[in-house]
């Protein structure tokens, strides 16, 4: 298993028009922690306009079918989205630990 963050850039007026899509959005966010996948999310805030939500798959495919029918990407508060691949090296949750003892 490796990490993937998937980044959102919002609309400018995204905090006004969420809220007609906010449930439905963190419906599919629950469902996507409930089979193992997604294991934290959120907007970045001060200002609101991207957020970023760490995934845990082999592969890219659980970030990029979250976004690909997201209710947000879908209805066009995410202007752009991206999945990278990110290497965690510390932590109690890094998937290649590295202990320089």
């Amino acid at each position: 298993m490796s990490h993937f963050l998937l980044f959102y850039q919002f609309v400018p007026d995204y905090l006004e028009r969420r809220g007609k899509f906010r449930s439905a959005h963190v419906q599919a966010a629950w469902q996507a922690v409930e089979r193992g996948e997604l294991m934290l999310g959120g907007a970045l805030a001060d200002p609101a306009d991207s957020a970023v939500l760490l995934f845990q798959s082999d592969g890219p495919g659980a970030a990029e079918n979250f976004a690909g029918s997201d209710p947000y990407v879908v209805n066009g508060l995410v202007t752009h989205w991206h999945v990278r691949a990110w290497t965690t090296v510390v932590g109690d949750l890094a998937t290649t630990p590295v202990r320089l003892d």
